[in-house]
């Protein structure tokens, strides 16, 4: 079956404890809503992601609720994940929220959620946090993102960014707010920025890989954890440049114009075949799933988990992103299943060393 970011599918917004029922045109990236996959549209066939292709019969004897938040760049897959689940598990429901992997966290490491995404590596505070509050963590990589650097598709004199021209734009205190102040060739023209909010794991990457500090940015552009109006922002405007997660440039790529970077080593596209082998530096990352570990024995989870990673191959390229190698699934699995927690990257170094190094 067909997944893809513009789903029409039929979500329950908790908002402000009234619950009601919101027909989305476009795959939400907003904070602090929770989402739930209708299990009626599911089974009615009322949305691209519904069970008509379900060869066994729904298993109607599993039941309870599993409530994740975090990542909006990570909520298409588990948003994907989650209906084909609650498609084969009708009794199950499977709610995730979308504040952004720091307002995820938050919530995580407080045992509010079982599920977190996340776009980056879990933060030391973070895990200290967690710790302090009893909440052990099971850490599982599900995919490869390419961060995607775009202009409007009007913009005919920006093909390449390099990494120092991407700093003088959005590092602290940048006065860049004309085109050619990016290179003297480009266009007397006046430079509009949107990028992630700072709950976004998008920011924490970018600003890290860009101006070598996580958080480290200029404030004065249009910021967002919605990816959808960064999206729109973009297109609106001709002299705009954005930054966000592969997915929704993917979704939006008739409206958008991506950029090449050049990351020390020439201009490199943002290809699915360039995000996995690492040459499209540095914006190639790993995403994460992280689950409790009070609630990794329990009957949904340890069935959402199972499924999750045996379908993950399939919907995380369906959604627009990379797909993990087959054994880092299996390692991922093995990893729960064994229950071991913690982070790979307590260690810093770690960070620079590829996901097979240290899942295994």
């Amino acid at each position: 079956m067909k997944h893809t970011t513009a789903l029409k599918i039929t979500l329950k917004f908790v908002l402000g404890g009234a619950l009601g029922v919101l027909l989305l045109p476009t795959l939400a990236g907003c904070g602090n809503n929770t989402q739930t996959a209708s299990n009626d549209a599911a089974q009615s066939g009322a949305t691209e992601t519904s069970s008509e292709n379900q060869t066994s019969a729904p298993d109607t004897s599993l039941s309870g609720t599993i409530k994740g938040d975090g990542s909006s760049t990570v909520f298409p897959i588990t948003e994907a994940i989650a209906e084909e689940f609650q498609a084969q598990y009708p009794n199950v429901k499977v709610t995730v929220g979308v504040s952004g992997t720091g307002g995820g966290f938050k919530k995580f490491v407080a045992g509010e959620t079982a599920i977190q995404n996340a776009s980056r590596q879990i933060k030391p505070e973070e895990s200290a946090l967690a710790k302090k509050n009893g909440v052990e963590y099971i850490e599982l990589p599900i995919a490869y993102d390419g961060l995607s650097v775009v202009v409007n598709p009007k913009n005919d004199w920006a093909k390449c960014l390099t990494t120092a021209q991407l700093k003088k734009i959005w590092d602290t205190g940048s006065k860049v707010n004309n085109w050619n102040q990016i290179d003297p060739k480009f266009p007397n023209r006046p430079l509009k920025l949107y990028g992630a909010g700072t709950d976004s794991g998008t920011f924490d990457y970018f600003t890290e890989a860009v101006n070598g500090e996580g958080g480290r940015s200029r404030s004065d552009y249009t910021a967002s954890e919605d990816d959808n109006s960064l999206v729109q922002g973009v297109t609106r405007d001709v002299n705009a440049m954005g930054y966000f997660g592969a997915a929704y440039y993917e979704e939006n790529a008739d409206k958008l114009k991506g950029l090449e970077i050049d990351g020390g080593n020439g201009c490199v596209a943002m290809t699915p075949e360039n995000v996995a082998s690492n040459k499209y530096i540095p914006f190639s990352r790993p995403m994460f799933i992280y689950v409790n570990r009070k609630d990794a024995d329990k009957p949904e989870i340890k069935a959402f988990m199972k499924f999750a990673m045996e379908k993950a191959p399939e919907l995380v390229k369906q959604v627009g992103y990379v797909p993990l190698p087959n054994d880092l699934y299996a390692a991922a699995t093995r990893r729960f299943e064994a229950r071991t927690t913690g982070t790979v990257y307590a260690n810093e170094a770690n960070k620079a060393k590829p996901l097979s190094e240290l899942f295994k």
